[in-house]
């Protein structure tokens, strides 16, 4: 996109935030980087270039414009609709893999040299891993500093910081202004505070449109009874982080989605970002998927009744796969209870002062361990749900950011009890693949019988091909026609 000058320029001109986050806009004359959506007068096209990421703007010299604030904006769609290793590796340095593991753990997840992930990443970013993890430890430190009384010193080593002075350092040279100027600037002095200890709230920015009722209607209906709930009109749930454990309350509004997140450990907020906005889809470009989408005039209504559905994913792709388990052929209510039965036995007891979540969803490791006979599930399932248990703890089988979608899936189907429909709702809803399809669904045929579409899954699959790569979506257009709780938001 950001090589196609006169389309840049177009979406400058009209201030277009659909292409916020796909490119930035740098500009010569004044030495800052922008947004395409930035409020104020667009320079002149000959004063303007382009670049892919905010790493590449910094690393040409530009410093991050104090209107529009590009650092912030919605990532780049591309990252969630590919699996290549590009992709795959932005997808773990928006995990924090970088600041845990350097460079060379990233490269050794990816099967590549770390010259080789440099190579590709320079090509087609215009920076590298340091530099792309930099940035991203900028803007947890900047969150941190506008949102929490932390000292400096605790901010910088929060945000994955070395040392105090590179953090002045990049702080400084990313936003033109220091740790201090920045917080006054926000409006917080050294004494205040937050609600709560270790809380901090944000906002979370998402491409328009987006519908929330059967995102958060999915997540609401489907929520493990100690690890998830619906509380005060927002989703609310814990999180296993690399660091300590978290909770999560997200509420939709209508041009951003409000987070209220409280950690044990501070280091774990570019993670917990990064995973709620995996949950809740929010990189899409739904501009992209409903125009393939209306391209069908069967679908078309559908997606003109309520555009902008995401597909509701997950903050741990070997829980969901685990649920995924529990939940074959049978309802919701049961799956649900399934599921907190081996929560409340195995999951870790966490303290929720301000609802209802008791514990973390317990882990391959933990779960490794238990004892089929206690599981009121059919011998076959069980079978099924000690394999995948077992594979996921002794790493036979990954699920996780950097998957590779069809090796994953292979995998997957080797496994026993593991159709199709288990294995593509988990690639959909885990994994995060857009052209995921379950044309076996039993919800799915309904709605396409209704529609006038074919209900048998090979004709249906044949048909979806031009729906692709954005089935997973038509899937959530589909259910959508159903009454099912899922698809509507909870009072």
């Amino acid at each position: 996109m950001h090589t196609d000058t006169e389309r840049c320029v177009r979406a400058v001109r009209s201030k277009d935030a659909r292409f916020d986050g796909v490119f930035f806009t740098a500009v010569r004359t004044t030495g800052i980087y922008c947004r395409p959506s930035c409020p104020v007068v667009p320079p002149k096209a000959e004063n303007m270039e382009f670049h892919p990421s905010a790493a590449a703007c910094q690393r040409a010299g530009f410093r991050a414009c104090k209107r529009c604030r590009p650092d912030t904006s919605p990532g780049s769609p591309a990252w969630n609709a590919r699996a290549d290793a590009v992709a795959r590796a932005m997808r773990l340095i928006q995990d924090g893999v970088v600041d845990r593991e350097g460079v060379p753990g990233l490269a050794a997840r990816l099967g590549y040299s770390a010259r080789q992930i440099e190579r590709q990443l320079l090509a087609e970013l215009g920076a590298g891993p340091l530099a792309l993890a930099r940035t991203q430890r900028a803007q947890t430190a900047r969150l941190l500093i506008e949102t929490t009384p932390l000292p400096m010193a605790e901010i910088a080593f929060a945000a994955g910081f070395s040392s105090i002075r590179t953090f002045n350092d990049t702080v400084r040279e990313v936003f033109a202004l220091t740790p201090g100027e920045l917080r006054a600037r926000a409006g917080r002095g050294p004494a205040a505070g937050p609600p709560a200890p270790g809380v901090i709230t944000l906002r979370l920015p998402f491409r328009a449109p987006l519908a929330p009722s059967n995102l958060f209607g999915h997540l609401a209906a489907t929520a493990v009874p100690g690890v998830e709930e619906w509380r005060d009109g927002a989703y609310r749930r814990t999180l296993s982080l690399p660091y300590g454990h978290g909770i999560v309350a997200l509420a939709p509004r209508p041009d951003h989605i409000a987070c209220r997140l409280s950690l044990t450990d501070p280091r774990d907020l570019t993670v917990a970002i990064s995973r709620c906005r995996r949950l809740l889809d929010l990189d899409a470009d739904p501009v992209a998927v409903d125009e393939r989408l209306r391209a069908d005039p069967l679908l078309a209504p559908l997606v003109d009744q309520e555009p902008g559905r995401r597909v509701p994913r997950t903050v741990d792709a070997a829980e969901f796969a685990v649920r995924a388990v529990l939940g074959q052929q049978v309802s919701t209510a049961a799956a649900r209870t399934h599921a907190g039965r081996l929560v409340a036995a195995y999951g870790t007891p966490v303290d929720d002062p301000e609802g209802g979540l008791t514990h973390l969803f317990p882990g391959p490791e933990a779960l490794a361990g238990l004892d089929p006979e206690t599981l009121a599930l059919p011998r076959s399932r069980r079978t099924t749900l000690l394999t995948l248990v077992g594979a996921l703890a002794d790493g036979s089988l990954r699920l996780d950011v950097d998957s590779d979608w069809e090796e994953a899936r292979a995998r997957l189907a080797a496994l026993p009890g593991f159709g199709p429909w288990t294995t593509e709702v988990v690639a959909m809803r885990a994994l995060g693949d857009p052209d995921a399809f379950l044309p076996g669904d039993l919800g799915v045929r309904r709605a396409a019988q209704g529609l006038g579409l074919p209900a048998t899954p090979a004709a249906l699959t044949a048909r979806a091909a031009q729906w692709r790569p954005w089935r997973a979506y038509a899937v959530q257009y589909l259910w959508a026609t159903d009454s099912h709780p899922i698809n509507h938001l909870p009072r």
